[in-house]
């Protein structure tokens, strides 16, 4: 009867466990025979309420492609309903979510052509320990409904969260509530370091009480003995075991009601077994009255929660010098702006600044937003944009950056962007979000860092018995020193440091110096770039050609040529059509409208002019049209030669004339080439212009490689047959015809000062438009990513060596008092590692990784330059 009730309460635990905490139903048949059997009945798990979401869809061109996506959708499993609206663009689905995620939804519509309009947020976290707190949070918000990916960064202490439509907030926060975590309801890096100088002011309290505690534990134990000394020392225990220790406390409690094992699971088992074995000496002295001087662990459990915690206040200062970037950059930000309102100067917020106000910047200030030159001249230091520190002359016109500092003449300015729209806003965000992004190498980080602490605990256990069963005299005392030491070395925060911290580091030098690098992913791609291709207009050259020389056939004349091929390229913003309609200006010529004008992507423009047809082009469009060139085309092959881009001219399918229009190299360009050449790299010239012009260029350059008369859809060819060469290929370029050859390389590096399209198709922007930039670029992902191995390797070299130390290895060297004094302090007389120094030991590990990490501040990049 006994064995049945005890098999009955089992079994009925069991059910209820079922029932509570997995949602299932069911019954139980008792035996009525005696029997020991008891049979339970699961009927059904309760179903979770469908859930539904909108989509906003990009890439629908008919009502095909919503046939297309509704079709694909309702073949997932766990899919209750779909529609698609063609005309909003709007996919709306219903959904079983214990059978399917958003997340796998949004894959899905990728999966087939169309992307789905996400947008991601920073928020700020706390109570972030060590990676397991990492992955556990990322899965919790990656449940909410919404979420379609979220990475949670330790260094920063913030969670990137990429979610559609708006995401719920009280959701958001509920679910990292109940592992223990806070997550900020506002987004924004200035409240994360708000949060973080919080944390660290709080936590430097209970880090000098726990220590000046233990520090007098430690002295009253070498006191002669009194009757109150025990009680004394437990009752200082006590505060430093649960006051200053409640944080690894609650941590505990929180991992243990998820079934889950972290950092505080350790510390607080370690210093915990201490704790109470010495209440238990202190209550019961008689069982022991001869260990109980010797054996009592209240200053070892005190030290342990010093040590511990004053690890965590430096490793939080540490790691808010290595988020720093980005506080530094917000810092740039002026805090009032001059503005002229109705004839009369008044110092207002910079916040309240609105479009179209006219501002007055004085030498020496700091430019308050985005905007225009409407009067004045200046030179504006815009180093902490570009990272160049010689400063940029500006004019009427031209555009003046947020933050950047006026440094000689007075002006004022039209503002143009103001609040998240400013180039320094938008700088920020990125970073931020480049900051919490994960690089691929972190992953195995993460994954062992799921499985340690747990395997830790086995190892620590199974230390214990061995000790308490194999080892020397008194068995109780090195069996429990070896379980403390165990649980309080084995440290799994380096392991979750040692990516994000260098990271992190690594991507805010980069922002401080121009350098704008999208995500973790791509700065780790980067240091394996073998080859690099160069888009010769903007990026090799300065981008704006001028009009060298005009050849007109009679009857036409020079100004006919000009005229003409200024109005058929007045809309247009290609290098070429900018500087031929310049040229018109600088003449003063009378454009005219020309109607029905078409661009022929990679070899013209063509337009009807005063009722007949004109073509501007270059020589694969006049032999397209059958336009004879007859002289001209010795002319041409002069301009060639020259290193001149060529312009037939044809109106009405008779060539009436030619331009030679040339770009000269930028200042730097050859500098820049010859760096990349010293750091091992292929370069090439990749351009859409003919292969003389490429190789005038390429030759001042100092390049030998040119891919010439390369249009722009063959160029993300070009990016593939080095792909398939077996090389990481980096293209570079400027324009809207290297979009596609930066989206398909390993690594797309834009020129900031190119279009926007460019700039979106990219991995890296280049903010200054130096080209030095990209060895640049390559060199600190280099850095960076031997800076990240040194971390993983000290990370795992620390726990392979010291877990085996810490459970009692030594002690078959040099057991029975053969230790050297000189190691006495660390390893006592046997050769076990003293919990005191386990848990310095695993202080250290965290702080040399971040300033390992802190180190690669010291990087100069201006050096890479030169």
């Amino acid at each position: 009867m006994a064995t049945n009730g005890v098999i009955l309460f089992a079994v009925t635990h069991v059910y209820l466990v079922l029932i509570l905490k997995w949602n299932y139903r069911g019954e139980i048949v008792l035996p009525t025979n005696g029997d020991v059997t008891v049979e339970v009945k699961i009927v059904h798990q309760r179903k979770q309420p469908n859930q539904k979401a909108n989509l906003m869809v990009e890439g629908m061109s008919c009502v095909v492609c919503a046939d297309k996506i509704r079709s694909a959708l309702l073949k997932m499993e766990g899919m209750v309903a779909s529609s698609v609206n063609f005309a909003s663009s709007k996919v709306f689905v219903e959904y079983d979510p214990s059978k399917v995620s958003i997340r796998l939804i949004s894959d899905a519509i990728k999966s087939i052509g169309f992307s789905v309009v996400t947008k991601k947020e920073v928020f700020r976290m706390t109570g972030l320990r060590c990676s397991a707190c990492v992955h556990k949070s990322e899965e919790a918000i990656n449940k909410v409904t919404g979420v379609v990916a979220s990475s949670v960064n330790l260094v920063t202490a913030t969670a990137t969260i990429e979610h559609i439509g708006e995401i719920d907030r009280d959701s958001l926060r509920q679910a990292v509530k109940a592992l223990g975590f806070e997550i900020t309801s506002e987004p924004g890096q200035e409240r994360a370091e708000r949060g973080i100088a919080q944390e660290i002011k709080a936590l430097r309290i209970r880090v000098v009480v726990a220590s000046c505690l233990a520090f007098f534990i430690v002295l009253l134990g070498l006191v002669p003995s009194f009757v109150a000394k025990p009680y004394s020392i437990w009752a200082m225990a006590s505060v430093v075991q649960f006051w200053a220790g409640w944080r690894f406390y609650k941590g505990l409690w929180l991992a243990l009601r998820r079934g889950r094992a972290d950092m505080n699971t350790l510390i607080a088992i370690g210093s915990s077994a201490a704790y109470l074995y010495s209440v238990f000496v202190v209550i019961f002295p008689s069982v022991s009255s001869e260990l109980f001087e010797a054996h009592l662990y209240f200053d070892t459990s005190a030290v342990i929660i010093a040590l511990v915690l004053l690890g965590r206040f430096l490793e939080l200062r540490a790691r808010k010098k290595s988020s720093g970037s980005v506080e530094r950059l917000i810092g740039l930000r002026p805090k009032t702006a001059n503005v002229l309102r109705n004839g009369c100067e008044a110092s207002v917020s910079v916040d309240d600044l609105c479009l179209g106000d006219i501002v007055l910047v004085r030498p020496g200030e700091r430019i308050p937003a985005d905007g225009i030159i409407i009067k004045g001249a200046s030179a504006i230091d815009e180093s902490m944009i570009s990272g160049e520190s010689m400063p940029v002359e500006k004019d009427e016109g031209d555009e003046v950056i947020g933050a950047t500092i006026n440094k000689t003449g007075a002006f004022t300015f039209k503002v143009s962007r103001v609040g998240d729209d400013t180039t320094l806003s938008n700088i920020v965000k990125m970073v931020e979000e480049a900051q919490g992004s994960k690089a691929p190498v972190q992953r195995l980080a993460d994954v062992v860092a799921g499985y340690f602490v747990p395997i830790v605990i086995v190892i620590a256990v199974v230390t214990f018995f061995i000790w308490m069963l194999f080892g020397p005299e008194p068995r109780i005392y090195y069996a429990l020193l070896s379980l403390i030491s165990v649980l309080i070395v084995s440290c799994p925060c380096a392991l979750g440091l040692a990516t994000p911290a260098a990271i992190v580091v690594g991507i805010g030098l980069g922002a401080e110096n121009g350098i704008l690098i999208k995500n973790a992913e791509i700065l780790e791609k980067a240091h394996r770039i073998q080859t690099v291709l160069l888009d010769k207009t903007g990026t090799l050259t300065i981008g704006k050609p001028i009009v060298v020389e005009v050849i007109a056939r009679p009857p036409a004349t020079s100004e006919d040529i000009i005229r003409m091929a200024a109005s058929i390229e007045h809309s247009s913003e290609h290098p070429l059509g900018q500087a031929i309609v310049a040229k018109a200006k600088e003449h003063g010529y009378v454009l005219q409208e020309v109607e029905e004008f078409k661009s022929v992507s990679g070899f013209g423009v063509e337009a009807q002019y005063q009722g007949k047809r004109l073509v501007l082009g270059n020589k694969r469009l006049m032999l397209r049209e059958k336009i004879v060139l007859d002289e001209l085309e010795e002319v041409s092959l002069r301009c060639y030669n020259n290193g001149n881009s060529v312009l037939f001219l044809a109106f009405d399918n008779q060539l009436v004339g030619l331009m030679a229009v040339a770009d000269e190299l930028k200042p730097t360009a050859r500098q820049a080439v010859s760096q990349m050449h010293r750091m091992g790299l292929e370069v090439s010239v990749v351009t859409g212009d003919n292969q003389r012009a490429g190789d005038a260029i390429a030759i001042q350059a100092g390049i030998k490689n040119v891919l010439a008369e390369v249009l722009p859809q063959k160029k993300a060819q070009e990016v593939i047959k080095e792909q398939l060469e077996g090389k990481s290929v980096a293209m570079v370029g400027d324009g809207i015809n290297d979009a596609q050859a930066l989206a398909q390389a390993d690594v797309g590096i834009a020129i900031g000062t190119g279009t926007d399209v460019a700039i979106d198709a990219a991995d890296i922007i280049l903010v200054g438009g130096d080209l030095s930039g990209v060895s640049s670029a390559i060199a600190l992902s280099r850095r960076t990513m031997r800076t990240v191995r040194q971390n993983l390797f000290w990370a795992f070299a620390y726990n392979v060596l010291l877990i085996p130390v810490a459970a009692g290895v030594l002690y078959v060297f040099f057991g029975n008092g053969f230790v050297p004094s000189w190691l006495q302090f660390l390893l006592g007389k046997n050769g076990f590692l003293s919990p005191v120094m386990a848990a310095g030991a695993m202080a250290m590990s965290s702080l040399i990784v971040l300033t390992n990490s802190l180190r690669l501040r010291r990087f100069n990049l201006s050096k890479v330059r030169k």
